[in-house]
């Protein structure tokens, strides 16, 4: 492009970005103005998106209503909320309704042996599930993982090296996606996981609030709040420890992985020690169950949560003048 185009598209592209600014500050207000009808106190802010992300007192009523015994029917008028706030396509507005996922999910699982009408939450995880699946195409997540029976500058290799350069290995980390307009108890982990999926590609966006809370919740999960009990249940009848396949655990570990070694680790103490215990008990968890799949990554993220405290770089080849026998 040349300079005189550059120069005449840029009040265009100006332009535009103002249209959508607007466009999302419209919906962020309409958005409020339909909350209010649902929490008690909504805060006046200038910056309607922000304040449904990160202010504390919104947070503590959405919070509230999520957890509630009636929550999640089909006429909840939240779990509503949060289905049209989604559906807004508003990249913001999003992000809101992921910062409370780790509740709504994990009160949905929960609650979801009491066999009671949980329409409401099932939506929501529906509407997340379809936006992930559009996303994708419904292609499946590979990731290239790293030949080692080709030397590196790390380790050297005895295995005569044969000349497959353009054969990759990849390893699938998420199987690909098939439509489903309702939660059938076979394909309830998956939807639940690909929501996770979703939560964790926009983590470093979200509160860290969010994270605690869903490090709470794994641990919950995990161990029901008792690791000498088989299930735990809560004051209100719900079973707090879950089944984990392991459609569930690797988005899981994910997020795990991003609260013990993410940036948000050093500076703050309560969200890396949350995440070690939740950890913790999906170890207890994989050995309890006989899971040998679970041990080795559950264990394996331990140890490198416990090497992140280290200001160390074990990678980094040290010059010294002592002989070592």
């Amino acid at each position: 492009m040349s300079i005189s185009e550059s120069a005449h598209s840029s009040p265009t592209a100006i332009e535009n970005t103002r249209s959508t600014s607007i466009r999302s500050t419209f919906k962020a207000q309409s958005a409020i103005e339909s909350l209010s009808s649902i929490i008690t106190t909504v805060p006046d802010s200038p910056n309607p998106s922000s304040s449904l992300l990160n202010d504390p007192e919104i947070a503590s009523q959405i919070s509230s209503l999520l957890r509630q015994a009636d929550a999640g029917a089909g006429n909840d008028n939240l779990c509503r909320w949060l289905y049209d706030t989604f559906q807004s396509t508003d990249p913001q507005l999003q992000l809101v309704v992921l910062r409370f996922l780790p509740i709504l999910a994990g009160v949905y699982l929960s609650r979801v042996t009491l066999r009671k009408p949980l329409a409401g939450f099932e939506a929501v995880l529906l509407a997340l599930y379809a936006h992930e699946t559009t996303s994708r195409s419904g292609q499946s997540m590979t990731v290239n993982v790293p030949d080692i029976s080709h030397p590196s500058i790390y380790h050297e290799s005895n295995t005569a090296v044969k000349n497959n350069a353009t054969n990759l290995n990849l390893a699938v980390i998420s199987p690909s996606l098939e439509p489903h307009g309702t939660v059938r108890s076979t394909k309830r982990a998956r939807i639940v996981g690909v929501a996770l999926e979703l939560y964790y590609s926009k983590i470093s966006q979200l509160p860290v609030a969010s994270k605690i809370d869903f490090c709470e919740f794994c641990e919950a999960w995990a161990s029901g709040g008792d690791h000498q009990q088989d299930s735990s249940v809560n004051n209100n009848g719900e079973r707090m420890r879950i089944p984990l396949s392991w459609e569930l655990v690797q988005p899981i570990l994910r997020i795990l992985g991003h609260c013990l070694m993410g940036p948000d680790q050093k500076q703050n103490k309560q969200l890396f020690d949350a995440a070690y215990c939740a950890c913790k008990s999906l170890y207890g968890r994989s050995l309890h169950d006989i899971n040998p799949k679970a041990m080795l990554a559950t264990g394996s993220l331990l140890s490198l949560a416990k090497l992140s405290l280290d200001d160390i770089d074990y990678t980094e080849i040290r010059i010294t003048n002592a002989i070592s026998l």
